[in-house]
Protein backbone atom coordinates (compact mmCIF):
# COMPACT_ATOMS: atom_id res chain seq x y z
CA UNK A 1 0.00 0.00 0.00
CA UNK A 2 1.56 3.72 -1.07
CA UNK A 3 0.39 6.58 0.15
CA UNK A 4 0.11 9.42 -2.05
CA UNK A 5 1.69 12.97 -1.40
CA UNK A 6 -0.23 16.03 -1.75
CA UNK A 7 1.08 17.88 -3.91
CA UNK A 8 1.85 22.02 -3.56
CA UNK A 9 -0.62 23.10 -6.06
CA UNK A 10 -3.06 21.00 -4.22
CA UNK A 11 -2.66 22.02 -1.04
CA UNK A 12 -2.80 25.44 -2.13
CA UNK A 13 -6.02 24.74 -3.80
CA UNK A 14 -7.36 23.30 -0.75
CA UNK A 15 -6.02 26.29 1.41
CA UNK A 16 -7.10 29.25 -1.02
CA UNK A 17 -11.24 29.20 0.13
CA UNK A 18 -10.10 28.79 3.73
CA UNK A 19 -8.14 32.24 3.34
CA UNK A 20 -10.94 33.76 1.37
CA UNK A 21 -13.14 33.11 4.28
CA UNK A 22 -10.94 34.16 7.17
CA UNK A 23 -10.29 37.26 5.58
CA UNK A 24 -13.89 37.97 4.90
CA UNK A 25 -14.81 36.67 8.76
CA UNK A 26 -12.65 39.07 9.75
CA UNK A 27 -13.90 41.62 7.94
CA UNK A 28 -17.48 41.18 9.48
CA UNK A 29 -15.83 41.23 12.80
CA UNK A 30 -14.53 44.32 11.61
CA UNK A 31 -17.70 45.92 10.64
CA UNK A 32 -19.49 44.51 13.89
CA UNK A 33 -16.91 46.32 15.98
CA UNK A 34 -17.51 49.47 14.18
CA UNK A 35 -21.29 49.21 14.77
CA UNK A 36 -20.22 48.71 18.62
CA UNK A 37 -17.71 51.90 18.99
CA UNK A 38 -19.96 54.02 16.88
CA UNK A 39 -23.39 52.66 19.89
CA UNK A 40 -20.78 53.01 22.70
CA UNK A 41 -19.74 56.83 22.02
CA UNK A 42 -23.06 57.60 19.95
CA UNK A 43 -24.59 59.28 23.10
CA UNK A 44 -21.39 61.20 24.29
CA UNK A 45 -20.77 62.45 20.41
CA UNK A 46 -24.39 63.19 20.06
CA UNK A 47 -23.91 67.07 19.52
CA UNK A 48 -21.19 66.22 17.26
CA UNK A 49 -23.23 64.40 15.12
CA UNK A 50 -26.31 66.63 15.42
CA UNK A 51 -24.88 69.87 14.25
CA UNK A 52 -21.95 68.49 12.45
CA UNK A 53 -19.63 71.54 13.93
CA UNK A 54 -16.67 71.40 16.10
CA UNK A 55 -15.60 73.86 18.98
CA UNK A 56 -13.62 73.02 22.14
CA UNK A 57 -15.11 74.78 25.20
CA UNK A 58 -12.73 75.83 27.97
CA UNK A 59 -13.21 76.86 31.18
CA UNK A 60 -10.56 77.38 33.26
CA UNK A 61 -11.41 79.38 36.77
CA UNK A 62 -12.85 83.03 35.32
CA UNK A 63 -11.53 82.34 32.07
CA UNK A 64 -13.90 81.23 29.18
CA UNK A 65 -13.26 80.59 25.37
CA UNK A 66 -14.51 78.60 22.48
CA UNK A 67 -12.39 77.73 19.67
CA UNK A 68 -12.63 78.38 16.73
CA UNK A 69 -15.60 80.97 17.11
CA UNK A 70 -17.90 80.45 15.45
CA UNK A 71 -17.51 76.90 15.43
CA UNK A 72 -16.60 74.93 12.03
CA UNK A 73 -18.69 72.66 10.31
CA UNK A 74 -17.14 69.51 9.42
CA UNK A 75 -19.93 67.25 8.45
CA UNK A 76 -23.00 68.56 5.77
CA UNK A 77 -26.02 69.03 7.00
CA UNK A 78 -27.56 66.04 5.17
CA UNK A 79 -25.05 63.64 6.36
CA UNK A 80 -25.45 64.87 10.25
CA UNK A 81 -29.78 64.27 9.31
CA UNK A 82 -28.72 60.66 8.30
CA UNK A 83 -26.70 60.08 11.16
CA UNK A 84 -28.95 61.05 13.69
CA UNK A 85 -31.33 58.44 12.60
CA UNK A 86 -29.65 56.47 15.28
CA UNK A 87 -31.65 58.39 17.87
CA UNK A 88 -34.23 55.90 17.08
CA UNK A 89 -31.97 52.69 17.88
CA UNK A 90 -31.30 54.59 21.42
CA UNK A 91 -34.89 55.31 21.98
CA UNK A 92 -34.12 59.40 22.12
CA UNK A 93 -37.34 61.48 21.42
CA UNK A 94 -37.24 65.39 21.39
CA UNK A 95 -37.69 66.74 24.87
CA UNK A 96 -41.17 68.38 24.55
CA UNK A 97 -40.69 71.69 26.30
CA UNK A 98 -37.02 72.53 25.05
CA UNK A 99 -39.11 71.16 21.48
CA UNK A 100 -41.97 73.60 21.92
CA UNK A 101 -39.51 76.32 22.61
CA UNK A 102 -37.89 76.21 19.72
CA UNK A 103 -41.06 76.13 17.73
CA UNK A 104 -42.01 79.54 19.67
CA UNK A 105 -39.03 81.37 18.82
CA UNK A 106 -39.84 79.84 15.24
CA UNK A 107 -43.18 81.32 14.95
CA UNK A 108 -42.06 84.38 16.44
CA UNK A 109 -39.36 84.84 13.31
CA UNK A 110 -42.56 84.25 10.86
CA UNK A 111 -44.54 86.92 12.61
CA UNK A 112 -41.89 89.55 12.83
CA UNK A 113 -41.01 88.56 8.69
CA UNK A 114 -44.85 89.34 8.16
CA UNK A 115 -44.54 92.66 10.27
CA UNK A 116 -41.68 93.96 8.26
CA UNK A 117 -42.93 92.36 5.26
CA UNK A 118 -46.41 94.54 5.96
CA UNK A 119 -44.89 97.77 6.66
CA UNK A 120 -43.05 97.94 3.57
CA UNK A 121 -46.22 98.08 1.63
CA UNK A 122 -48.58 99.88 4.17
CA UNK A 123 -48.55 102.43 6.89
CA UNK A 124 -48.03 100.96 9.96
CA UNK A 125 -50.41 102.72 11.83
CA UNK A 126 -52.82 100.26 9.95
CA UNK A 127 -54.94 97.68 11.85
CA UNK A 128 -53.49 94.86 9.95
CA UNK A 129 -50.37 95.83 11.28
CA UNK A 130 -51.60 96.53 14.83
CA UNK A 131 -52.53 92.77 14.92
CA UNK A 132 -49.51 91.71 13.87
CA UNK A 133 -48.06 93.77 16.47
CA UNK A 134 -50.70 92.48 18.91
CA UNK A 135 -49.36 88.43 17.64
CA UNK A 136 -45.49 89.40 18.33
CA UNK A 137 -46.44 91.33 21.72
CA UNK A 138 -47.84 87.54 22.90
CA UNK A 139 -45.27 85.87 21.23
CA UNK A 140 -42.53 87.51 23.21
CA UNK A 141 -44.46 87.41 26.88
CA UNK A 142 -45.07 83.75 26.13
CA UNK A 143 -41.28 83.04 25.74
CA UNK A 144 -40.46 85.34 28.88
CA UNK A 145 -42.83 82.92 30.39
CA UNK A 146 -41.01 79.85 28.95
CA UNK A 147 -37.54 81.18 29.67
CA UNK A 148 -38.75 81.33 33.49
CA UNK A 149 -39.90 78.14 33.65
CA UNK A 150 -36.72 76.43 31.47
CA UNK A 151 -34.62 78.34 33.92
CA UNK A 152 -36.35 77.19 37.15
CA UNK A 153 -37.09 73.35 35.85
CA UNK A 154 -33.69 72.70 33.98
CA UNK A 155 -35.19 70.17 31.27
CA UNK A 156 -31.78 69.36 30.10
CA UNK A 157 -30.96 67.57 33.65
CA UNK A 158 -32.94 64.85 32.13
CA UNK A 159 -30.48 63.90 29.24
CA UNK A 160 -27.50 64.82 32.07
CA UNK A 161 -27.21 68.38 29.85
CA UNK A 162 -27.19 70.64 32.82
CA UNK A 163 -24.14 72.29 31.75
CA UNK A 164 -25.51 72.86 28.10
CA UNK A 165 -28.25 74.95 30.21
CA UNK A 166 -25.22 76.55 31.84
CA UNK A 167 -23.23 77.72 28.73
CA UNK A 168 -27.15 79.17 27.28
CA UNK A 169 -27.56 80.75 30.69
CA UNK A 170 -23.70 82.53 30.25
CA UNK A 171 -24.71 82.83 26.70
CA UNK A 172 -27.29 85.11 27.18
CA UNK A 173 -25.72 86.93 29.93
CA UNK A 174 -22.88 88.24 28.66
CA UNK A 175 -25.11 89.47 24.94
CA UNK A 176 -27.68 91.15 27.13
CA UNK A 177 -25.19 92.47 30.15
CA UNK A 178 -22.05 92.30 29.08
CA UNK A 179 -21.30 90.57 32.26
CA UNK A 180 -21.79 86.49 33.37
CA UNK A 181 -22.56 87.80 36.89
CA UNK A 182 -26.48 88.88 36.27
CA UNK A 183 -29.33 87.21 36.83
CA UNK A 184 -30.17 84.66 33.58
CA UNK A 185 -33.69 85.39 34.01
CA UNK A 186 -33.34 89.19 33.72
CA UNK A 187 -31.47 88.35 30.78
CA UNK A 188 -34.02 86.21 29.37
CA UNK A 189 -36.34 88.66 30.06
CA UNK A 190 -34.67 91.77 28.56
CA UNK A 191 -33.76 89.70 25.47
CA UNK A 192 -37.44 88.61 25.05
CA UNK A 193 -38.71 92.15 24.65
CA UNK A 194 -40.10 94.39 22.31
CA UNK A 195 -37.92 97.53 23.35
CA UNK A 196 -34.42 95.00 23.26
CA UNK A 197 -35.57 94.34 19.27
CA UNK A 198 -36.32 97.65 18.53
CA UNK A 199 -33.10 98.78 20.11
CA UNK A 200 -30.62 96.72 18.63
CA UNK A 201 -32.82 95.50 15.21
CA UNK A 202 -35.41 92.42 15.39
CA UNK A 203 -33.50 90.81 12.51
CA UNK A 204 -29.77 90.94 14.32
CA UNK A 205 -31.22 89.83 18.00
CA UNK A 206 -33.02 86.47 16.23
CA UNK A 207 -29.78 85.65 14.18
CA UNK A 208 -27.81 85.88 17.85
CA UNK A 209 -30.43 83.39 18.55
CA UNK A 210 -30.31 80.71 16.25
CA UNK A 211 -26.50 80.76 15.57
CA UNK A 212 -25.60 80.91 19.38
CA UNK A 213 -28.50 79.61 21.55
CA UNK A 214 -30.94 77.13 19.73
CA UNK A 215 -27.94 74.94 18.58
CA UNK A 216 -27.59 74.28 22.02
CA UNK A 217 -31.57 74.10 23.55
CA UNK A 218 -31.97 71.55 20.58
CA UNK A 219 -28.76 69.11 21.51
CA UNK A 220 -31.71 68.11 24.85
CA UNK A 221 -33.71 65.04 24.34
CA UNK A 222 -35.50 62.93 26.15
CA UNK A 223 -34.68 59.18 26.82
CA UNK A 224 -37.61 56.94 28.14
CA UNK A 225 -36.30 53.70 30.83
CA UNK A 226 -37.29 50.54 30.27
CA UNK A 227 -38.75 48.14 32.44
CA UNK A 228 -34.75 47.30 33.72
CA UNK A 229 -34.31 50.82 34.95
CA UNK A 230 -31.94 51.46 32.23
CA UNK A 231 -32.93 53.61 29.43
CA UNK A 232 -33.89 51.98 26.41
CA UNK A 233 -31.20 50.62 23.89
CA UNK A 234 -32.84 49.20 21.06
CA UNK A 235 -28.81 48.14 20.08
CA UNK A 236 -29.32 44.40 20.12
CA UNK A 237 -31.72 44.36 17.12
CA UNK A 238 -28.55 45.40 15.20
CA UNK A 239 -25.95 43.07 17.00
CA UNK A 240 -28.36 40.16 16.97
CA UNK A 241 -27.82 39.06 13.13
CA UNK A 242 -23.84 39.25 13.66
CA UNK A 243 -24.52 36.85 17.03
CA UNK A 244 -26.60 34.14 14.91
CA UNK A 245 -23.98 34.60 12.50
CA UNK A 246 -20.63 34.36 14.85
CA UNK A 247 -22.56 31.48 16.85
CA UNK A 248 -22.77 28.94 14.11
CA UNK A 249 -19.37 29.96 12.78
CA UNK A 250 -17.77 29.25 16.13
CA UNK A 251 -19.92 25.96 16.77
CA UNK A 252 -19.01 24.88 13.27
CA UNK A 253 -15.36 25.76 13.67
CA UNK A 254 -14.70 24.31 17.01
CA UNK A 255 -16.43 20.89 15.91
CA UNK A 256 -14.57 21.03 12.65
CA UNK A 257 -11.01 21.37 15.21
CA UNK A 258 -12.50 18.53 17.52
CA UNK A 259 -12.47 16.18 14.70
CA UNK A 260 -9.46 16.92 12.93
CA UNK A 261 -7.19 16.43 15.71
CA UNK A 262 -6.72 13.27 17.62
CA UNK A 263 -7.97 13.84 21.76
CA UNK A 264 -9.38 17.50 21.62
CA UNK A 265 -13.11 17.55 22.70
CA UNK A 266 -15.58 19.87 21.83
CA UNK A 267 -15.33 21.47 24.63
CA UNK A 268 -11.45 21.71 24.58
CA UNK A 269 -11.85 23.03 20.80
CA UNK A 270 -13.78 26.23 22.65
CA UNK A 271 -11.17 27.08 24.92
CA UNK A 272 -9.25 26.80 22.12
CA UNK A 273 -10.98 29.21 20.56
CA UNK A 274 -12.20 31.21 23.81
CA UNK A 275 -11.10 34.78 22.38
CA UNK A 276 -14.13 34.14 19.89
CA UNK A 277 -16.67 33.99 23.48
CA UNK A 278 -16.30 37.56 23.26
CA UNK A 279 -18.10 38.17 20.23
CA UNK A 280 -21.11 36.13 21.92
CA UNK A 281 -20.75 38.03 24.76
CA UNK A 282 -23.97 41.10 24.74
CA UNK A 283 -22.05 42.99 27.79
CA UNK A 284 -18.48 44.29 27.57
CA UNK A 285 -18.68 44.99 23.73
CA UNK A 286 -15.81 47.13 23.67
CA UNK A 287 -13.56 43.47 24.63
CA UNK A 288 -14.39 42.46 21.27
CA UNK A 289 -11.17 44.10 19.78
CA UNK A 290 -9.36 40.98 21.25
CA UNK A 291 -10.87 38.31 18.47
CA UNK A 292 -10.78 41.14 15.85
CA UNK A 293 -7.05 41.83 16.30
CA UNK A 294 -6.34 37.80 16.34
CA UNK A 295 -8.35 37.61 13.20
CA UNK A 296 -7.05 40.05 11.49
CA UNK A 297 -3.71 38.86 12.26
CA UNK A 298 -4.87 35.26 11.19
CA UNK A 299 -5.99 36.68 7.75
CA UNK A 300 -2.77 38.34 7.05
CA UNK A 301 -4.82 41.49 6.71
CA UNK A 302 -2.50 43.14 8.94
CA UNK A 303 1.12 42.38 9.87
CA UNK A 304 1.45 42.21 14.41
CA UNK A 305 4.63 40.33 13.75
CA UNK A 306 6.73 43.51 15.18
CA UNK A 307 4.29 44.57 17.53
CA UNK A 308 4.28 40.65 19.04
CA UNK A 309 8.04 40.66 18.68
CA UNK A 310 8.47 44.02 20.88
CA UNK A 311 5.86 43.10 23.34
CA UNK A 312 7.74 39.92 24.64
CA UNK A 313 11.03 41.29 24.15
CA UNK A 314 9.54 44.13 26.50
CA UNK A 315 8.38 41.72 28.84
CA UNK A 316 11.32 39.73 28.68
CA UNK A 317 13.49 42.49 29.39
CA UNK A 318 11.29 43.23 32.54
CA UNK A 319 11.31 40.14 34.14
CA UNK A 320 14.74 38.98 32.55
CA UNK A 321 17.25 39.87 35.13
CA UNK A 322 14.66 38.55 38.24
CA UNK A 323 14.40 35.68 36.80
CA UNK A 324 18.12 34.92 36.38
CA UNK A 325 19.25 35.96 39.68
CA UNK A 326 16.01 34.34 41.02
CA UNK A 327 17.04 30.85 39.55
CA UNK A 328 20.82 31.19 39.99
CA UNK A 329 20.37 31.54 43.67
CA UNK A 330 17.84 28.94 44.01
CA UNK A 331 20.27 26.95 42.04
CA UNK A 332 23.55 27.70 44.05
CA UNK A 333 21.31 27.56 47.32
CA UNK A 334 20.27 24.07 46.81
CA UNK A 335 24.04 23.23 46.60
CA UNK A 336 24.57 24.57 49.46
CA UNK A 337 21.74 23.29 51.38
CA UNK A 338 23.46 19.67 50.14
CA UNK A 339 26.44 20.31 51.15
CA UNK A 340 25.24 21.33 54.61
CA UNK A 341 23.10 18.61 54.98
CA UNK A 342 26.13 16.31 55.01
CA UNK A 343 25.08 14.77 51.72
CA UNK A 344 28.47 14.87 50.26
CA UNK A 345 30.32 13.60 53.41
CA UNK A 346 27.56 10.72 53.48
CA UNK A 347 29.00 10.07 49.81
CA UNK A 348 32.55 9.87 50.76
CA UNK A 349 31.68 7.79 53.64
CA UNK A 350 29.94 5.16 51.87
CA UNK A 351 31.83 5.18 49.10
CA UNK A 352 34.50 2.14 50.58
CA UNK A 353 31.52 0.35 52.10
CA UNK A 354 29.00 0.32 49.94
CA UNK A 355 28.94 -2.93 47.59
CA UNK A 356 29.05 -1.86 43.80
CA UNK A 357 26.81 -3.27 41.28
CA UNK A 358 27.61 -4.41 38.14
CA UNK A 359 25.27 -5.16 35.54
CA UNK A 360 27.29 -6.44 32.52
CA UNK A 361 30.45 -8.04 34.36
CA UNK A 362 32.33 -5.30 32.58
CA UNK A 363 34.65 -2.81 33.77
CA UNK A 364 33.62 0.49 32.32
CA UNK A 365 36.63 2.65 33.55
CA UNK A 366 39.30 0.49 32.04
CA UNK A 367 37.28 0.20 28.88
CA UNK A 368 36.86 4.02 28.33
CA UNK A 369 40.63 3.84 28.41
CA UNK A 370 41.55 1.77 25.82
CA UNK A 371 38.60 3.30 23.76
CA UNK A 372 40.27 6.41 23.78
CA UNK A 373 43.57 5.04 23.62
CA UNK A 374 42.71 3.16 20.17
CA UNK A 375 41.36 6.33 19.31
CA UNK A 376 44.42 8.36 19.84
CA UNK A 377 46.47 6.03 18.57
CA UNK A 378 44.96 4.18 15.30
CA UNK A 379 43.52 8.04 14.22
CA UNK A 380 45.05 10.92 16.36
CA UNK A 381 48.90 9.91 16.09
CA UNK A 382 49.17 9.14 12.08
CA UNK A 383 47.26 12.92 11.04
CA UNK A 384 49.27 14.84 13.25
CA UNK A 385 52.76 13.08 12.73
CA UNK A 386 54.09 15.92 10.38
CA UNK A 387 53.61 18.19 13.04
CA UNK A 388 54.57 15.99 15.81
CA UNK A 389 57.90 15.77 13.77
CA UNK A 390 58.10 19.19 13.28
CA UNK A 391 57.34 20.14 17.18
CA UNK A 392 60.30 17.26 17.93
CA UNK A 393 63.20 18.66 15.41
CA UNK A 394 62.59 22.31 16.67
CA UNK A 395 63.34 20.90 20.23
CA UNK A 396 66.60 18.64 19.11
CA UNK A 397 68.01 21.49 17.14
CA UNK A 398 67.47 23.72 20.03
CA UNK A 399 68.77 20.97 22.53
CA UNK A 400 71.75 20.60 20.51
CA UNK A 401 72.64 24.25 19.71
CA UNK A 402 72.81 24.85 23.94
CA UNK A 403 74.88 22.09 23.65
CA UNK A 404 78.64 23.11 24.52
CA UNK A 405 80.49 20.83 22.98
CA UNK A 406 77.86 21.06 19.88
CA UNK A 407 79.04 25.48 19.78
CA UNK A 408 82.70 24.22 19.66
CA UNK A 409 82.49 21.66 16.96
CA UNK A 410 79.81 23.95 14.82
CA UNK A 411 82.40 25.79 13.19
CA UNK A 412 84.19 22.31 11.58
CA UNK A 413 82.77 21.79 7.96
CA UNK A 414 80.45 19.11 7.64
CA UNK A 415 79.22 19.29 10.93
CA UNK A 416 75.79 21.61 9.96
CA UNK A 417 75.16 18.64 7.23
CA UNK A 418 75.83 15.97 9.80
CA UNK A 419 73.89 17.67 12.77
CA UNK A 420 70.86 17.93 10.05
CA UNK A 421 70.95 14.41 9.79
CA UNK A 422 71.14 13.20 13.15
CA UNK A 423 68.17 15.24 14.23
CA UNK A 424 66.28 13.88 11.08
CA UNK A 425 67.10 10.12 12.32
CA UNK A 426 66.47 10.77 15.16
CA UNK A 427 63.27 12.85 14.90
CA UNK A 428 62.25 9.71 12.76
CA UNK A 429 63.33 7.44 15.62
CA UNK A 430 61.26 9.21 18.43
CA UNK A 431 58.32 9.08 16.78
CA UNK A 432 58.44 5.85 15.52
CA UNK A 433 59.51 4.30 18.46
CA UNK A 434 56.62 6.36 20.55
CA UNK A 435 53.99 5.21 17.97
CA UNK A 436 55.10 1.16 17.95
CA UNK A 437 55.16 1.41 21.51
CA UNK A 438 51.48 2.73 22.31
CA UNK A 439 50.24 0.65 19.12
CA UNK A 440 51.46 -2.24 21.60
CA UNK A 441 49.22 -1.54 24.26
CA UNK A 442 45.98 -2.28 21.79
CA UNK A 443 47.17 -5.88 21.94
CA UNK A 444 44.77 -7.75 23.48
CA UNK A 445 46.89 -8.49 26.89
CA UNK A 446 44.68 -9.94 29.83
CA UNK A 447 48.08 -9.58 32.30
CA UNK A 448 47.92 -5.81 31.01
CA UNK A 449 44.22 -5.25 31.81
CA UNK A 450 44.23 -6.86 35.01
CA UNK A 451 47.40 -4.80 36.45
CA UNK A 452 45.23 -1.61 34.61
CA UNK A 453 42.02 -2.60 36.15
CA UNK A 454 43.97 -2.76 39.87
CA UNK A 455 45.70 0.42 39.26
CA UNK A 456 42.34 2.08 38.64
CA UNK A 457 40.75 0.70 41.84
CA UNK A 458 43.40 1.01 44.45
CA UNK A 459 43.69 4.75 42.73
CA UNK A 460 39.80 5.19 43.97
CA UNK A 461 39.91 3.37 47.02
CA UNK A 462 43.54 5.63 48.02
CA UNK A 463 41.78 9.04 47.23
CA UNK A 464 38.42 7.95 49.01
CA UNK A 465 40.24 6.82 51.96
CA UNK A 466 41.85 10.21 52.19
CA UNK A 467 39.09 12.02 51.73
CA UNK A 468 37.37 10.31 54.08
CA UNK A 469 39.61 11.89 56.82
CA UNK A 470 37.41 14.54 58.60
CA UNK A 471 39.76 17.46 58.64
CA UNK A 472 39.45 16.81 54.61
CA UNK A 473 35.86 16.42 54.13
CA UNK A 474 35.55 19.55 56.74
CA UNK A 475 38.00 21.63 54.46
CA UNK A 476 36.23 20.39 51.52
CA UNK A 477 33.18 21.37 52.66
CA UNK A 478 34.61 24.67 53.57
CA UNK A 479 35.96 25.67 50.44
CA UNK A 480 32.84 24.62 48.40
CA UNK A 481 30.69 27.12 50.79
CA UNK A 482 33.27 29.43 50.27
CA UNK A 483 33.44 28.90 46.48
CA UNK A 484 29.56 29.27 46.16
CA UNK A 485 29.28 32.58 48.03
CA UNK A 486 31.66 34.17 45.66
CA UNK A 487 29.63 32.75 42.72
CA UNK A 488 26.72 34.50 44.40
CA UNK A 489 28.37 37.91 45.27
CA UNK A 490 31.17 38.17 42.00
CA UNK A 491 28.53 36.24 38.82
CA UNK A 492 25.09 36.44 40.00
CA UNK A 493 25.53 40.28 40.86
CA UNK A 494 27.38 40.46 37.20
CA UNK A 495 23.94 39.12 36.01
CA UNK A 496 21.54 41.08 37.40
CA UNK A 497 23.23 43.86 36.46
CA UNK A 498 23.61 43.13 32.92
CA UNK A 499 21.88 45.35 30.16
CA UNK A 500 19.32 42.89 29.33
CA UNK A 501 18.67 45.75 26.29
CA UNK A 502 22.45 44.39 24.89
CA UNK A 503 21.55 41.12 24.89
CA UNK A 504 18.00 41.47 23.18
CA UNK A 505 19.95 43.29 20.19
CA UNK A 506 22.40 40.56 20.45
CA UNK A 507 19.21 37.45 20.17
CA UNK A 508 17.51 39.87 17.20
CA UNK A 509 21.07 39.79 15.42
CA UNK A 510 21.10 36.05 15.76
CA UNK A 511 17.46 35.52 14.05
CA UNK A 512 18.02 38.16 11.29
CA UNK A 513 20.91 36.53 10.41
CA UNK A 514 19.25 32.77 10.56
CA UNK A 515 16.42 34.63 8.69
CA UNK A 516 18.61 35.51 6.11
CA UNK A 517 20.63 32.55 5.53
CA UNK A 518 17.03 30.61 5.49
CA UNK A 519 16.10 32.95 2.18
CA UNK A 520 19.88 32.86 0.82
CA UNK A 521 19.22 28.65 0.76
CA UNK A 522 15.46 28.90 -0.62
Amino acid sequence: MTIAKVSSASQKKFFRPRRWFEKIMALIVLVNYILVIFDLTYIPLRDFWLQGKVQVYIKIGTFEREIPKPSLRVIPESVSDFITQYDIIKGIEPYRDTALYLDKVEDLNEAVNQLVSQQAFTDSNTAENSEFQANIDERLADLRERSREMIADNPFQVANKTGTLERIKNKMREHVFDTEESSAKDAFEQFWSEENFRRNSWRDELNFFDQQIAPLIATNYFRPVGENGEPVENFGLIDFPFFLLFLTEFLARTWYISRRHTGVSWFDAMLWRWYDIFLLIPILRFLRIIPLIVRLDQSNLIDLKAIKKQASQGFVAGIAHDVTEVVILQVVNQIQGTIEDGTVRDILMRQNTKQYVDINNVNETSELVKLMANLVITKVIPEIRPEAEEFLRYNVDKALTQTPAYRGLENVPGVKGMQHQLTERLVSQLYEGLSVGLQGLLIEDPEFDRLLEKLVEKFSKSLGTELQAEHSIDQIESLLNDLLEEIKINYVQNLSQENIENILEQTRALRQGQQTQITQYR
